[in-house]
């Protein structure tokens, strides 16, 4: 073995598993090579968004695919096809990709941001948003994540915030049908808000010669379980609405 070849042995790295952004593949493939190299019990774990899995699709596959569409959202790893080179390298070194919903980034980004100070744009957390999905593999095992980009836009803020809550079941968005008397919707924050709720959205036009008219209604709660209690009481209290976070396309024509 000649001076310049690292003994495997002797430069072993001391984690057992990273996780590692994949867009086209490029840092993958050459972290994914390196580690193999010196470390080869390590696990490299792939972490790619769920609106545009171009690497696991073609591994899975076992061929390079051009993804039809693609959710932009985490833009610095958003490709609709993985690189040539870089899928070769990729389908021999990577032990695993893990798909993250572009939800639990924003979460993971906002969390980053609170807890240790770190600004990161949405593939740079990447990596740490896929160890709430591996948890059960890693649990007493140590582990790296690559947390890479430096794309960050502030103003980007409030549109992950808002992708977050969405995701973690804590913001919920309503088309409530009011009749057009007074006092309509003084009755509806004072019945159906409860003491830990927030009423965070209300767009409501008034429709003469009508007896009731719709208002566009956003909630934020502060746990998940509040949910069903919240649409318990507006149905004991005999308000018509239809709920539009699981109505996609007019979720998106509306927020």
């Amino acid at each position: 073995m000649s001076p310049s070849t690292p003994s495997l042995s002797a430069r072993s790295l001391s984690t057992d598993g990273i996780f590692v952004p994949i867009g086209g593949g490029g840092l993958a493939s050459g972290l994914g090579a390196y580690i193999k190299a010196m470390s080869p019990e390590t696990k490299v774990i792939g972490v790619e968004p769920g609106g545009a899995p171009c690497m696991k699709t073609a591994i899975d596959k076992g061929e390079i695919v051009d993804l039809p569409e693609i959710d932009k959202f985490v833009d610095g790893a958003a490709v609709k096809k993985a690189g040539e080179k870089t899928f070769e390298v990729c389908r021999q070194v990577l032990d695993d990709i893990v798909i993250v919903p572009e939800g639990a980034v924003c979460t993971m980004i906002i969390q980053m941001y609170n807890k240790s100070a770190i600004v990161v744009e949405p593939a740079g957390a990447l990596s740490t948003a896929a160890l709430r999905f591996y948890a059960d593999k890693i649990k007493g095992k140590k582990v790296a994540c690559i947390v890479s980009g430096s794309n960050n836009d502030i103003t980007r803020m409030e549109e992950i915030r808002e992708k977050s809550l969405l995701y973690e079941g804590l913001k919920h968005y309503f088309i409530v049908n009011f009749p057009q008397k007074s006092g309509a919707v003084v009755s509806f924050i004072s019945n159906v808000i409860g003491p830990t709720d927030d009423l965070v959205h209300i767009q409501y036009i008034k429709k003469t010669n009508k007896n009731s008219g719709p208002a566009l209604i956003g909630i934020e709660i502060a746990a998940k379980e509040d949910f069903e209690p919240l649409l318990r009481r507006m149905d004991e209290h005999g308000i018509k609405y239809e709920y539009i976070n699981d109505n996609n396309l007019l979720f998106e024509i509306l927020i």
